[in-house]
């Protein structure tokens, strides 16, 4: 469609590659999908902003929410925030016009993209902890969830995000791109862009199967291990109401981590041959339709989030 008018890429002068600018071919290259497509991402992208909005907005403004568990739900929604317009706002510009993009742009995408996406998994997995210590130890639970841990523990996991983050761009930096400027995807993703070099791209698999390999098993292990402690404690209390509030506060957390760490895994943890339209599909689950529902999974069953609404509009109305 779009590619087709463009030509092949222009010649970069000091960057080692030959290509200055890609062409984003987006999620699909039928015409009469691209207005109604354009719509529906303009609506997901929307509501996740003001999801997260609202999230962030609640918990800063009540004190009562000032807690482990909401303190990680608060840099959760930032992270879907961010991760949501680093790619939503691109891949919206494909359904409308030629997606070109820049070889600095695309690089830069590349970076974001992996540093958020590496900051769900450990803030995810810093949660799935807070719930452990809840459950399981909660005589002990302000001890060792106590500001400076939580300090600690939302640096490391920014810390892991821009490390993984630099080892991506950086390994994706030495190639050279020759062949072809048509990414086939609505953003710079790692696997499209192997898929254009015209070097190895040894190194840049073995990079990407460690990296994705390293924050994928160890949150997962962690997170596995957490809720198998939790059920075992939980299948322990004698009273109906308590395990099944342990359970409520467990159960958004699972669903969110589920619809996340399965994309991820599904994505990242398969040979390179599949096929690249499927990987279109499947991003779009994590890094679009994930940081819109995280909001609406953490809040519709938060008897404490709706209650932190009640206050904050009663208080805006009398005001």
């Amino acid at each position: 469609m779009w590619a087709k008018e463009l030509p092949q890429g222009r010649i970069a002068s000091g960057n080692g590659s030959s290509v200055t600018e890609f062409v984003l071919l987006g999620l699909t290259q039928q015409p009469e999908l691209q207005l109604p497509l354009f719509f529906l991402f303009l609506g997901i992208y929307v509501v996740s902003m003001l999801g997260n909005l609202a999230l962030i907005g609640l918990i800063g403004l009540n004190s009562h929410l000032h807690t482990p568990m909401y303190y990680f739900l608060f840099h959760l929604s930032f992270i879907d925030l961010c991760y949501s317009t680093v790619i939503t706002p691109r891949m919206m510009m494909g359904f409308v016009k030629q997606n070109i993009i820049s070889y600095a742009e695309c690089m830069a995408q590349l970076f974001f993209f992996c540093f958020f996406g590496i900051n769900e998994c450990y803030i995810l997995t810093s949660m799935a902890y807070d719930r452990y210590v809840a459950i399981c130890k909660p005589l002990l639970y302000k001890v060792i969830m106590s500001h400076q841990v939580c300090l600690m523990m939302t640096v490391g996991v920014y810390a892991m995000g821009f490390l993984g983050a630099m080892a991506h761009t950086v390994s994706m930096l030495r190639l050279t791109f020759c062949d072809s400027n048509f990414i086939n995807h609505y953003m710079c993703d790692i696997h499209p862009l192997l898929a254009l070099s015209c070097t190895s791209t040894s190194i840049n698999e073995m990079v990407m199967f460690i990296i994705v390999g390293v924050n994928v098993i160890v949150p997962s292990l962690t997170i596995f291990i957490s809720y198998t402690l939790i059920l075992f404690n939980i299948s322990s209390i004698q009273s109906t109401g308590a395990r099944s509030k342990a359970f409520s506060t467990c159960s958004s957390h699972i669903i969110a981590v589920s619809l996340f760490f399965g994309a991820l895994a599904f994505m990242y943890l398969k040979p390179s041959t599949g096929s690249l339209d499927q990987d279109k599909v499947s991003t779009v689950f994590y890094t679009i339709v994930g940081p819109m529902m995280n909001p609406f999974i953490y809040s519709l069953r938060n008897k404490d989030v709706h209650s932190a609404l009640r206050k904050t509009l009663k208080e805006k109305v009398l005001c």
